[in-house]
This record gives C-alpha cells, sequence and structure tokens, in this order.
C-alpha cells in the first residue's frame, strides 16, 4: 500500500512525549484531502533524512498531533553521492520545473545563479525571499512524491562571482556545463560530491567561462545539440545521478 506521508520539521519532534505535531497545511491535507482520522496510520519524516510509522492521535483546525512509532527506513533510499544542482535564474515555471525534476532526481541543494545572461532580474530582497518560498515548497511536495525524506534545500540566489568565490565546496567536483569550448564529460574515480552550475538559455559570457576554469571548475559540453536551460539543468542530474549515484 502507498504510504501516507506528511511532513514535519525537525523541530516538531517531541521524543520525550513521543509525538510529533503537523503544522496547518499538513494538518488539512490529512483531515479535509485524505479524511483522516484518529487512530489512523501515517508516515512522518523530517526532511533531514529520518521517517517515522506513526498513528494519528488528534486533529484540529490547524494542527495535528501524531503518536510517533517506530523509525523506518524511508520510501526511497537517497543517492550514495552529495549533488548541488547550480542554475541560472530562469522565468517562473521554467525553474520551477527544474526544481521539481531534480528533487525527483536526487539532487541534494539547488543554487539559483544571478548570471550575465540570465533570463530574470530579482527586483529586490522581498522577491528573492518569495521566490525561494514557493521554490522550497515545490522541492518539499517533490520529495514527498518521490519517497525521500531528504528535503533539499534552496538557497536564496547568489550572484556568479560570488558562487566562484564560494570555498565551502572547494571539495566537490565542480562542473560548469556550457555549450562551447568545454570537454567531454569526466570519468573520475569514487567522488563524493558534485556542484553542476548550468547555464540559462543565453548561455555564458566568455569571461564567465574563464573565471570559472580560473576558479578550478572544468567546463563539460554535452553532445552537439543545443539544449533548453531546464532540459539541460534536468539531463545534468540524471547523468550525474546514473554514472556516479543510484539512477542505474
Amino acid at each position: 500500500m502507498t504510504r501516507r506521508r506528511f511532513f514535519a520539521t525537525p523541530s516538531a519532534f517531541n521524543f520525550d512525549k513521543q509525538t510529533v505535531t503537523l503544522a496547518s497545511e499538513e494538518a488539512r491535507h490529512l483531515r479535509d484531502v485524505l479524511r483522516l482520522a484518529k487512530d489512523d496510520e501515517v508516515y512522518v519524516f523530517d526532511g533531514a533524512g529520518r521517517e517515522f510509522h506513526c498513528v494519528v492521535s488528534r486533529t484540529e483546525r490547524d494542527f495535528a498531533e501524531i503518536d510517533l512509532g517506530k523509525e523506518v527506513e524511508p520510501a526511497r533510499p537517497e543517492s550514495p553521492i552529495n549533488l548541488t544542482l547550480a542554475v541560472a535564474l530562469l522565468k517562473g515555471e521554467k525553474f520551477d520545473l527544474v526544481v521539481q525534476k531534480a528533487t525527483e532526481l536526487g539532487v541534494t541543494q539547488v543554487v539559483p545563479v544571478v548570471t550575465r545572461f540570465a533570463d530574470i532580474r530579482l527586483r529586490d530582497e522581498s522577491d528573492a525571499q518569495k521566490r525561494v518560498v514557493r521554490w522550497q515548497r515545490i522541492a518539499l511536495e517533490a520529495a514527498k512524491q518521490s519517497g525521500r525524506a531528504v528535503v533539499p534545500v534552496v538557497g536564496k540566489p547568489v550572484l556568479f562571482r560570488y558562487l566562484m568565490a564560494d570555498l565551502e565546496n572547494a571539495g566537490a567536483i565542480r562542473l560548469m556545463f556550457a555549450e562551447r569550448g568545454g570537454e567531454s564529460f569526466p570519468k573520475v574515480p569514487q567522488p563524493g560530491s558534485f556542484t553542476a552550475l548550468v547555464g540559462s538559455e543565453g548561455g555564458w559570457s566568455d569571461d564567465e567561462i574563464d573565471e570559472a576554469r580560473e576558479a578550478g571548475w572544468r567546463v563539460v559540453t554535452l553532445g552537439g545539440r543545443t539544449l533548453r536551460a531546464e532540459t539541460a539543468a534536468i539531463t545534468v542530474s540524471a547523468l550525474i545521478q546514473h554514472v556516479y549515484g543510484d539512477l542505474k
């Protein structure tokens, strides 16, 4: 039987009382959409990799209280590699699609990048925050649908030059996918982490490609066809998971 899965933040779990509280949106879905009630069995995951077999204890208008049962293996395992997908900002539904499909394909983090030829420009900090909230919600729904107990983090948009200067992922294999001037997809021994960077519909400027090389990124070209940016981002995620992850 398909698991009826719900999300709760780690802070919503009370292991002393062996309960977890679902917030308003998840509680409404449990009560009003799935028509679940007291004593029904459900599964609750924390977005960080843990999942529990539970029983509904109480449902109210704005929350639901769940009795914690035993911890179980998530419905679907996580990939053995840590894959960060950095993508140039794309118009509305295109970036939404990338977040959704990247989550299904096992990406662990999505980084929106402001590039020279990005399809959109953010108006202000409020505009950026609204987009991040939307993308994070899409990632959550995709994690629930695909059986993951880990919800990828969708970060705030960063400038291209800041991504190049970021040393936090310096130990990862960093691949910049470009439509020109790159090598074939590399084969490397036992990688643990990847950061894959995909550009906008307008591609990369020569300066951006040069800056990436100077920062230690490997520039990679996929075949002879020109792919749409959203297609390239999804293809790159699937390719890396197939060669190095669990998409066999």
